[in-house]
Order: C-alpha cells, then structure tokens, then sequence
C-alpha cells in the first residue's frame, strides 16, 4: 500500500485507486480498536456488542473487513518496493537500488515507531518496514515462486498458531480451561471481566501516561512484530506476482480479473461465513475467538483481499470519476492513514472527545466514516496543489539523506 510517489506520467490509475480502496478499508478495521478495548476487536460480547445491529456489524466485518484490507495493504506495498526496485536497478544499478530501499524501510519503521507510541500501538508500517528488510530473498522470484513462497508462508503461519493455541482450543472443547493458555486467551479474546476493566482503564489514561507505557512496551511489541512476519510477507509476495504477471499493472483482461475475483470469493466467502457461524453458535469463546481471527481465517482472509484486488482491476475506468477520486486519496496512502489516527483519535481518546468504551461497535463503525469522507474530500485538493502528501515528501527526502 505505501510507496513512494511516482512521477505522473508512469502512474497506473487503477492501482492508485486500489491504495485508496485499502486506506479506506483499514478505517473499518482500525476504528473499533480505538473505540473499544482490545478485547472486543475479536469478541463483540466483551463490550459494546449485545446488540443485533452490533452483531450483525460484527459479522459484517469478520467476513469482509478484518485483515482483507491488511491484505491489500501488504500486497500493494510488495507491488510498491518492486516497482521502485526496478526503476532503481534501471538508473542506478543494484547496489545502490537496495541502499534506498532499505533507508526508505528505515525511515518508515521510524514513522511507524512513532505513530505507535502517540496514536495507534497497532501500526502496521513497522511489521511492513520489517518484512520489507526480506526482500532480497524474494526479489529475484518469478511470478509462480512467489505464488509458492507465499503459500507455504502462510501454511508457516496457519501451523505455528494452531501449535500456540491448540491447547486452548483442546481446553475449551472439552471443557476444561485450568491451562496457562486458556486463561491467556480469555483474557485476551473472551470476556473476562476483569481483563475487560483494565483495558477499558487504560484506553482512559492520560497521554503523558500512554506514551511511557507504549515506549516502555516497545521490546514486547518488536516480538509480536516479528511473529507477524509469515503472514505479511505472504500477502507482499503475492503483491509482487501479481504486479510482475501484469494484474496489478493494469495488463489483465476483464475476463480474466473477473475469473480470479470469483473463484477466490467463491472459496473464502462460504468459509469465512461457516467459521463466523460456528464462533457465534459456541458463545464466543475467547480460545475459539481468537484462534478463528488470528488463524483459521487466515488463508479465507487472504483470498478475498486477492478477490477484493482483481475485482477494483476489472472495475475501475481509468478515467472514471470514481477511479480518480479514489486514487488521489491512494497517492496520498501513507498521509491518509496516519491522518485517520488523529481523527479517530480526536474522537475516541481521552485528549479528545474521549468516547472510548462509550459507544456501542455499531456506533462505532459509524464514526468510522468520519475520516473516510474527509481523506475524500481533500485528497484531490491536495494532489493538484501540491503533488505528493505532506508525510510522503517526508519519507521520501529523509530516505534521500539516508540512502
């Protein structure tokens, strides 16, 4: 999703409209982690979700939101890297194309360093900054490796979280939860109540306070990054197949985008749907909750964020109105993620209006697109005064002076 920007003459309308379709899906996903205490992410019963519109919010966002936009992300980002990998390669050689990567990498880890510690502890530029540290590996892949690679990344990820959470999973299907695990997922994706008050205590607390505990937190946070490596660098390598196959690149036929999009929801959909059902039916146990949304979902989470990708391909008119709304606020990916911070910030932290754990998923999702609309509004403003945004240029000079 983040890349640098490029000059106007080589953009691809269609993939900058596809960035602004990512930025917009990580609101929907973000919004509920600064509305409610992390626990409710997962499990709707933990707060604010007794409701029937709030289940049906919840539902509606573990089948086509939650990490289907982080897909995209990922995937649009290994695109990005590849794309200036090459022009580098073409204009300066090898050597010094990899020295200005990894100092982008470096300056966007920092960037993301810093909205973790101020705004959102789940940042994803780091884990992005990390993988794109592997690059190389990766780099000199075909089309069909990558596919590969990207596949057994994921099985990597799907296998290792079944090791850490079958024993809670066996806990709770035999009823039994004495086990350290099982308690570690009830606090963290049930409904404990005491672990719901200390979240909901420490969404409250001052800022001169958040930021010594997050800065203070920041090893704990570099191990939860690094144990997210598997799965972002999967969706990264299908992002750079599928930009060196000519999808990405805006090269496909219709039919064929068409074809990809329907196979893979036709897949993910019915899955992810099945598991939703099967979480909602057992009462939301915490083990059940978050192994279902950390793993099991997974590879369905993937699936539809390549059928999400080749159906903006097959549908965005180069020169639709639409297609240029949506790719301004994309050229501005990067600007507008981090202004979405601030904005959901403003309504939900205690520097601002304060409302964490006081509305309802429902409530939330509606805020949600408060900064949708305003990333729309001023996006194409921005691009046609200035060019590029404002964070971008920052990225980009500082890597400049680094690489």
């Amino acid at each position: 999703m983040v890349v640098a920007p490029q000059p106007r003459s080589g953009r691809i309308p269609q993939l900058d409209a596809l960035r602004g379709i990512a930025v917009i899906g990580i609101v929907w996903m973000n919004v509920h982690v600064f509305a409610l205490p992390i626990q409710a992410y997962y499990n709707p019963l933990a707060w604010g979700g007794e409701g029937a519109v709030d289940r049906l919010v919840w539902a509606a966002s573990f089948v086509f939101v939650e990490d289907k936009f982080r897909t995209l992300f990922a995937m649009l980002f290994g695109a990005g890297c590849v794309i200036l990998l090459d022009r580098g390669r073409a204009a300066s050689g090898a050597a010094r194309a990899w020295r200005a990567h990894y100092a982008r990498m470096a300056v966007l880890f920092a960037i993301g360093l810093v909205h973790a510690v101020l705004l959102a502890n789940n940042d994803i530029l780091r884990a992005y900054a990390l993988a794109g540290c592997a690059l190389p590996l990766l780099a000199p892949l075909a089309p069909r490796a990558l596919v590969a690679v990207a596949i057994g990344l994921m099985a990597l990820h799907v296998g290792v979280g079944i090791a850490t959470f079958g024993g809670a999973l066996y806990d709770w299907h035999t009823g039994r939860l004495a086990s350290d695990a099982s308690f570690f997922m009830e606090r963290n994706f049930g409904t404990d109540p005491a672990a719901v008050s200390y979240m909901l205590e420490r969404g409250r607390e001052a800022l001169g306070e958040r930021i010594a505990r997050r800065i203070e937190g920041i090893p704990q946070q570099l191990a939860a990054l690094l144990a997210s490596l598997p799965i972002n660098l999967a969706a990264i390598a299908l992002g750079m197949a599928f930009w060196r196959s000519g999808m990405l690149a805006g090269r496909w036929r219709t039919f064929r985008l068409q074809r990809l999009a329907a196979v893979c929801a036709l897949v993910a959909i019915p899955a992810l749907l099945a598991l939703a059902w099967f979480v909602a039916e057992s009462g939301f146990p915490g083990a059940l909750t978050g192994a279902s949304g950390l793993v099991l979902s997974a590879p369905f989470d993937t699936l539809l964020g390549i059928a999400y990708a080749a159906l903006a391909m097959a549908l965005f008119a180069p020169g639709g109105a639409v297609t240029r709304q949506l790719a301004a606020a994309g050229r501005l990916s990067l600007t507008n993620y981090l202004m979405t911070s601030v904005i959901l910030g403003g309504f939900f932290a205690p520097w601002g209006f304060g409302l964490f754990g006081a509305v309802s998923r429902a409530q939330a999702f509606a805020i949600g697109f408060v900064p949708i609309l305003a990333m729309l509004a001023w996006s194409r403003a921005w691009i046609a005064h200035f060019g590029q945004g404002p964070v971008e240029r920052v990225w980009r000079g500082a890597a400049r002076l680094l690489g």
